[in-house]
C-alpha cells in the first residue's frame, strides 16, 4: 500500500501544479495539452468538464484534435478554482457558473466570428503544415525504398559474377 497516495494528494484528483496563473498566452486557441498545463489538471480531467458544463464546448482540427478558445480556457480556469479552492461540487459549481452568467446578460457560448475564423485558419495552417511534413516524410521513404532496390539489384548481379568466377576456378 506503499505506492497509494493519500486522499489530500492533488495529484490522485488528477491535478497538476497550473503553469500560468491569472494570465493567458497571446493566442486564441489552443491545444488540449496546452490547456491542461494552463489550468493545472490532467487532460482526461478536461474532458470529463467538457461533459459536465455545457460552457466548454472545444472545437475539433481536421485531425479531430480538440481545439479550446480563450473563453473556453477562461471558463476551465474558473471551474478549477470553483472545484478545488472554493469547495464547490460539481452541481454547485454548474449553477454558480449558470447565475453569473445570467447576471451578465451575455450569452456563454458567444464569441467573435472574426476571432474563430481566424483561429480556424490558424488552426488549417498548422493541419497544412503536418500534410506537407507527412508528404515529406512519405516521398523520402519512397526514395529510400527505391534506392534499397536498386542496391539489392547491384549485390545480386555481384553475387552471380562472384560465383561465375568461382565456378571456373573451381
Amino acid at each position: 500500500m506503499a505506492n497509494e497516495r493519500p486522499p489530500s494528494d492533488p495529484r490522485a484528483a488528477g491535478l497538476r501544479a497550473p503553469r500560468v496563473q491569472g494570465r493567458l498566452p497571446p493566442k486564441l486557441y489552443f491545444r488540449i495539452g496546452e490547456v491542461a498545463s494552463l489550468v493545472g489538471v490532467e487532460p482526461h480531467v478536461l474532458r470529463y468538464w467538457e461533459r459536465e458544463f455545457r460552457t466548454i464546448r472545444p472545437t475539433k482540427s481536421a485531425k479531430g484534435q480538440r481545439v479550446y478558445s480563450r473563453r473556453d480556457v477562461e471558463n476551465l480556469m474558473r471551474v478549477r478554482e470553483l472545484l478545488y479552492q472554493e469547495g464547490f461540487t460539481i452541481a454547485g459549481a454548474k449553477k454558480k457558473l449558470e447565475r453569473n452568467a445570467l447576471r451578465r446578460a451575455e450569452p456563454v457560448e458567444e464569441t467573435d466570428p472574426r476571432a474563430e475564423s481566424q483561429a480556424q485558419v490558424q488552426v488549417q495552417a498548422e493541419d497544412a503544415k503536418e500534410a506537407e511534413k507527412q508528404a515529406a516524410r512519405d516521398a523520402l521513404a519512397a526514395a529510400n525504398r527505391e534506392a534499397s532496390q536498386k542496391i539489392r539489384e547491384t549485390l545480386t548481379e555481384m553475387k552471380a559474377e562472384v560465383e561465375a568466377f568461382l565456378a571456373e576456378l573451381g
